[in-house]
């Protein structure tokens, strides 16, 4: 991100949030995010979040679906969309002069959409080829098993995309869809976000005009931590201690998952445990894990750890894929790291590399302002601000090594780990 930019925040009335990141980049990227994803469905209903975020591209009450990808794509924009567990987010990169029209655009999707059947059936065979496509791809698959695995028993062990037989009932009426945005698409749950060369007065604007009129709904009821808990199942945690899965999926290689249960969005520890995922399989190639399984002994091709906080909970993962023949050897290495984490605390030399590292990688990756306004977003809808990287590696900073110990005895113990396999 650059040095000089600013973040400016606002609310309006009726609960819309916004925010803007101001920077001199001639380039914005805007658009909404809104907090009602996967978790938010019944399971007759599963995959209707995401059905929602195609099928708004099909038209609405002023536009046809050619007039939509062309009102963006037109001026040279690129217009997107994506579903998550627990959010839906549409949004366009657009040069500075056309924020106004993009702005408009995507609220007109939210707001006025037709789910004309003769738009939306072509879409349900979109996106049933797309699950048959993630079905041939066992390195994507093996996430949504995972998170089956460890979420058992909540709404969180639904797949994003659903299934053919939900797809073909929530696709039956446009009643259907409409129905589910006007309960879950409500203005507490919206995030109005912009990062660019615009004036935060004027997106403050442009937001009132879009937004403003939409009626006032009832706060969702916080859990403990804070977080909107209407219409969402809670996950508890308390599931057996331990689960070893595996599928015969015939694939070359075994592909293979552990991880556990993990701190939620806002929780103290999650910064820390943050810290500690990139240590141990962060996205780069001085990891532990990958020092170990691929440069030390060429075992596998990748290996990676990921922690993924949700809003009342959260789980990490160790993810591998290598020849049937290694699999015994390289599960034995990756419980070596983590049981070294466990008993070893991080050196101050050891934590102040990890932290320059860590400081690096914050930067560089800020300067893709794609991802970087996304991230803004998610945080303005979860926290009400949106701390930049140089805010939030200040907050990692103060980590100690006695933090990362603990961090990694509560939740990388034996008995808490799952382990899911393709054979």
């Amino acid at each position: 991100m650059q040095e000089n930019s600013q973040t400016f925040y606002h609310i309006l009335p009726n609960g819309v949030k916004i925010v803007h990141r101001w920077t001199p980049s001639p380039v914005v990227y805007a658009g909404v995010m809104v907090g009602a994803g996967t978790r938010d469905e019944a399971p007759e209903e599963n995959g209707m979040a995401h059905y929602i975020e195609h099928c708004v591209f099909k038209g609405t009450t002023h536009h046809s679906a050619r007039q939509i990808i062309h009102s963006i794509e037109g001026i040279g924009g690129e217009i997107n969309a994506y579903t998550t567990k627990e959010e839906t987010t549409f949004y366009a990169a657009i040069l500075a002069e056309h924020v106004q029209l993009t702005l408009h655009l995507i609220a007109e999707m939210i707001l006025q959409p037709t789910f004309k059947k003769e738009e939306t059936d072509k879409e349900r065979m979109v996106i049933m080829d797309e699950i048959e496509s993630y079905n041939d791809s066992p390195s994507e698959l093996i996430y949504d098993d995972f998170e089956s695995l460890v979420f058992a028993g909540s709404s969180l062990e639904m797949p994003i995309l659903g299934t053919k037989k939900t797809l073909r009932h929530i696709s039956s009426k446009p009643s259907y869809p409409l129905e589910w945005m006007k309960t879950h698409y409500t203005p507490d749950r919206m995030v109005v976000f912009c990062q660019g060369n615009v004036k935060p007065e004027k997106i403050f604007r442009l937001a009132e005009k879009e937004f403003g009129s939409l009626p006032t709904q009832p706060q969702n009821t916080p859990n403990t931590d804070g977080q909107p808990t209407v219409n969402r199942q809670s996950t508890d945690g308390q599931s057996p201690c331990k689960f070893e899965v595996s599928y015969r999926k015939n694939t070359h290689q075994v592909h293979a998952m552990m991880g556990g249960k993990a701190y939620p969005l806002g929780h103290e520890k999650q910064l820390p445990m943050f810290l500690l995922n990139n240590i141990l399989g962060g996205g780069s190639l001085n990891s532990r894990l990958n020092l170990s399984l691929r440069e030390s002994k060429g075992l596998v091709y990748t290996v990676e750890s990921t922690y993924t906080p949700l809003s009342d909970t959260g789980y990490w993962c160790i993810y591998w894929a290598c020849d049937p023949e290694d699999y015994t050897q390289s599960l034995a290495m990756v419980q070596k790291e983590l049981d070294k984490l466990r008993e070893t605390p991080l050196t101050q030399s050891a934590l102040r590399h990890a932290l320059i590292q860590l400081r690096g990688q914050l930067a560089i990756s800020a300067q893709n302002q794609e991802n970087a306004a996304l991230a803004m977003a998610k945080s303005m809808l979860y926290h009400g601000s949106a701390p930049d990287w140089q805010q939030t590696f200040e907050k990692i900073a103060n980590t100690t090594p006695q933090e990362l110990f603990e961090v990694a005895n509560d939740l990388f113990l034996a008995q808490n780990r799952y382990i899911l396999t393709y054979k």
